[in-house]
């Protein structure tokens, strides 16, 4: 039977398990010069509509350096841009590639190409959720911080589909989250009664940045203004005041605090220049872990249950 992942509500605590122990070592076995090639002669189709350099470049590299074949389609290039059904679109990929990851805006589109395709459909962004960043972030607490069991991890920022899948993730796997959001930008009340419903007591919801992240282990930020709000950003900028990550706010949190951004960073607005350069950041960790976790998350959806 195939399985999706849509939001990190997909998964089980098993899963996670799974996945961050398998991306560790496939990472390991990459980085000794042992090529995995699990997934020869399978195929991951592509379709964004949002524009994107690392969950891109990463999945793709992850489906080469597995032996199979990315093909990536703008959305605008398919038949989709002339209106064609997704349902019809997602039964005709159906019968040519193994996988399918998409980066769109409508979460809602996501959800129907995977109600009518027979093969495994990967949310790579949407407006509401981001799990596969989620599990690469956690994946390098894992390995900075030896696991995140007991740790107090700080959102500071607007309520977004970053924050979405961090409150899921937080629900399934009883992750100590803090959420500092200003005002009338806080996350939706729809994203908090369904995380809730699996976890009650870890999750906490603020509108101070400071008691945020007060003994916090780990800090995570994101863009004020996501892709599609942009012309909101010169709005944020004053709502967001006092949110920027920088050197005074964290003097709150444990000296060997972690901060962490998914990227693209707007350097001055939610993180400062000097934190975001300080040579103990986990930045490019980050990053060049999506790789990995993508190559952990594309075995286990083509090939099955990782064992």
């Amino acid at each position: 039977m195939k399985k999706d992942l849509l939001s990190l509500l997909d998964l089980e605590k098993e899963d996670f398990v799974a996945l961050f122990t398998r991306a560790l070592q496939l990472k390991k076995r990459y980085n000794r010069g042992i090529l995995d090639k699990l997934l020869a002669g399978k195929s991951l189709g592509l379709i964004f509509d949002k524009k994107s350099t690392r969950t891109r470049v990463a999945f793709e590299t992850a489906m080469i350096q597995l032996g199979g074949h990315p093909i990536y389609m703008s959305a605008q290039d398919t038949q989709i841009s002339r209106n064609e059904p997704a349902k019809d679109t997602a039964r005709v990929l159906s019968r040519y590639i193994d996988c399918l990851a998409m980066r769109t805006f409508d979460h809602s589109l996501v959800e129907e190409f995977a109600q009518n395709s027979t093969i495994p459909v990967i949310n790579a962004l949407t407006d509401s959720f981001h799990p596969c960043q989620i599990l690469s972030d956690i994946m390098t607490i894992i390995e900075h911080k030896g696991g995140y069991k007991n740790l107090k991890i700080a959102w500071v920022g607007d309520g977004n589909n970053v924050v979405n899948s961090w409150i899921n993730a937080a629900s399934v796997i009883g992750l100590d989250l803090v959420v500092a959001c200003p005002d009338n930008y806080g996350v939706n009340h729809h994203i908090i009664e369904a995380a809730l419903v699996k976890n009650k007591n870890n999750i906490v919801f603020t509108n101070d940045p400071k008691e945020a992240v007060k003994n916090a282990d780990v800090v995570y930020t994101d863009v004020w203004a996501s892709m599609g709000d942009e012309n909101e950003l010169s709005k944020r900028i004053i709502a967001f005041k006092g949110f920027q990550v920088n050197k005074d706010l964290l003097s709150r949190a444990k000296q060997d605090v972690m901060v962490m951004h998914c990227l693209p960073a707007h350097r001055g607005e939610e993180i400062s220049e000097d934190v975001l350069e300080d040579e103990n950041n986990v930045f490019w960790d980050q990053a060049e872990n999506k790789r990995h976790m993508h190559k952990a998350i594309l075995e286990s959806l083509i090939l099955g249950p990782i064992k």
